[in-house]
């Protein structure tokens, strides 16, 4: 456990020294946040804020890591399925923002891409780490046996489920890099009390790279992560539960981002099946801006909720 606090406070106070570095360099070559004219009008004042910032937290886990960490199959894993998806983001990114299409990557290239990158995940832990298609249940001790199912429940579920799950929880300032800085604790707790001190490492390194950047993206936020950080950070989160035998944990520590999920799938079925809507408006954490909460007590809110299913997570070892 020391030595992901260790990585935590190192990836922490190199975010916070790179971001005065960064930051302008995002102003000046105009990476600039494009708001939606269908989204919440109250968003409109961030239009032109500096994206693409993911980048700021990447490098130090990445440099963090590899100093710090054993050099096993799981931190490089790791490492590469979390920087493949920072690349994906990237890209959607400077589609959007440099050659101003809005609607970026084309949905089939993104996900082709990530499922790519879950099946690398999947046979790095069936043909390397000796994974039967077996699931640990938390709160019960025993496993599921998914057999052969279980390359495309980490590629689909896990992989592609939770990156694309951090990515719609994005969208307040703070928002999800704080709930992600709870959501990488539990697992460092998780993987240090299961003796795994590699990826406990990476695990603090995510931890520390969100902190750090929560200094920049905290309301008003002068930066934010873009699906650079985001698409980066869901990917990293299931690739410590996967490369970890924790998959199942994952959920319970990031049910935040499973609750923004199910909102957008739960609205877009209710309005087709019956025409009405459940939410005011999808994701869930707009859903409570339309309710009349201002956007710092919506955060606090879903940080204080990830503060409590991170606890629950960790205790459902026992």
């Amino acid at each position: 456990m020391t030595s992901g606090f260790v990585a935590l406070g190192m990836a922490f106070l190199l975010t916070v020294a790179l971001g005065p570095v960064f930051i302008p360099i995002l102003r000046k070559m105009k990476f600039g946040q494009t708001v939606r004219g269908d989204g919440l009008r109250a968003h409109l004042r961030k239009t032109g804020t500096p994206t693409m910032g993911g980048l700021l937290f990447l490098l130090p886990i990445t440099v963090i890591t590899i100093f710090l960490a054993e050099a096993t199959v799981e931190t490089f894993t790791a490492l590469f399925i979390t920087l493949g998806h920072g690349v994906i983001g990237f890209v959607d990114d400077y589609i959007k923002v440099v050659m101003r299409r809005p609607l970026g990557l084309k949905a089939r290239h993104k996900l082709v891409a990530q499922a790519a990158l879950g099946l690398v995940l999947a046979l790095v832990a069936v043909f390397f780490l000796g994974r039967q298609g077996e699931v640990f249940i938390p709160g019960w001790g025993g496993y599921l046996q998914l057999g052969w199912w279980y390359v495309p429940f980490v590629v689909v579920f896990m992989v592609i489920g939770f990156a694309n799950a951090v990515n719609l929880t994005d969208g307040l300032d703070g928002l999800a890099a704080g709930v992600t800085v709870v959501a990488a604790l539990a697992l460092m707790a998780i993987s240090a009390l299961a003796g795994r001190s590699d990826l406990a490492i990476f695990a603090g390194t995510v931890a520390g790279g969100c902190l750090g950047f929560l200094v920049f993206n905290r309301h008003p936020a002068r930066v934010f992560m873009g699906d650079t950080g985001s698409l980066a950070l869901g990917a990293a989160l299931a690739s410590l539960a996967v490369l970890g035998g924790t998959e199942l944990m994952l959920p319970i520590v990031g049910g935040i981002y499973v609750a923004e999920a199910l909102s957008v799938v739960l609205q877009v079925l209710s309005f087709r099946l019956t025409g009405k809507r459940i939410f005011r408006m999808s994701p869930l954490h707009h859903h409570f801006e339309l309710l009349g909460w201002a956007e710092p007590r919506v955060v606090r809110t879903f940080w204080t909720v990830g503060l409590v299913l991170g606890l629950l997570g960790v205790l459902t070892l026992y």
